[in-house]
C-alpha cells in the first residue's frame, strides 16, 4: 500500500515530464520534418502556452505552493493541450490567438488552407499528411476533394 500511495501522491512528477516535455519535444521534431503547417501550429502554440504557464509558476510560486492540486491541474491542462485526441493547443490558437494575428495583418501568410481544409488535414496521420500536402500542392485542392468523394463512395459499397 505504501508504494501505491507514494505513486498516487507524486503522479504529476512521474507522468508530468513525459506528457509536458518528452512527447511535445518528439512531436515538435516530427512537425518540423513535415511540409504541412497544421502540425506546426499545434506545437508552436503548445510551447508558447507552456512557456506562459512556466512564467506564471515562477512568478506566483508562493501562492501556488498553498494550492495542493495545482500540479495536477497543470498536468491535466497540459494533457489537454498535448494529446492528439484533444489538440487543445490548436484549439486555443484557432479560437483565441488567430483572430488577433489577423487584426495585425498577418492572416494571409499564416496558412494557404481554409479552416475546413485544415480540419481535414488534421485528421490525417502526420506521415500521410506529408504526401497529401505534396499532392495538393501539385494537383490542387479540388483533385484531393475528388479523391475523398471516391473513397467515400467505396466505403459505402457493401
Amino acid at each position: 500500500m505504501g508504494v501505491v500511495t507514494v505513486i498516487a501522491k507524486r503522479l504529476d512528477a512521474i507522468v508530468g515530464p513525459g506528457v509536458m516535455l518528452l512527447y511535445p519535444l518528439y512531436a515538435s521534431i516530427r512537425a518540423i520534418e513535415t511540409p504541412s503547417m497544421v502540425d506546426d501550429q499545434q506545437w508552436l502554440t503548445y510551447w508558447i502556452i507552456y512557456s506562459l504557464i512556466t512564467l506564471f509558476e515562477l512568478s506566483c510560486w508562493k501562492i501556488l505552493a498553498w494550492l495542493p492540486f495545482w500540479p495536477y491541474m497543470k498536468l491535466l491542462f497540459c494533457m489537454w493541450l498535448v494529446l492528439p485526441i484533444f489538440n487543445g493547443a490548436a484549439y486555443i490558437y484557432e479560437k483565441y490567438i488567430r483572430k488577433y494575428i489577423r487584426l495585425g495583418g498577418f492572416g494571409s501568410s499564416i496558412s494557404t488552407y481554409t479552416e475546413d481544409q485544415r480540419k481535414i488535414l488534421q485528421m490525417i496521420s502526420s506521415d500521410a499528411r506529408k504526401y497529401v500536402a505534396e499532392y495538393i500542392d501539385k494537383h490542387g485542392w479540388t483533385a484531393f476533394e475528388r479523391i475523398i468523394k471516391v473513397a467515400e463512395k467505396e466505403a459505402k459499397k457493401p
